[in-house]
């Protein structure tokens, strides 16, 4: 089943889970992320550690750099499309 959990980051906090869910949800996160030109990253190992906090919840320490990895990329892809 599919599994999406949306983050979001304002560089004054850790990131927070603003949106998590399976199946039909799920898609409609990420339907609603394309709309929206946010990346999109598949790490199936991740979203399951992610979709165990709740909603407004910011990451754990423990996630930090993981999380901070596809930030980092995110970025990355971002400068090198325009």
């Amino acid at each position: 089943m599919q599994k999406a959990v949306a983050l979001k980051y304002d560089f004054s906090t850790a990131p927070t889970v603003v949106a998590k869910g399976n199946g039909l949800l799920a898609e409609k996160i990420m339907a609603v992320a394309k709309e929206n030109n946010v990346l999109l990253h598949q790490s199936p190992e991740l979203v399951e550690l992610l979709s165990t906090l709740e909603l407004g919840e910011e990451i754990p320490e423990s996630l930090y750099l993981a999380v901070a990895e596809v930030i980092a990329f995110a970025h990355k892809i971002r400068d090198h499309q325009w």
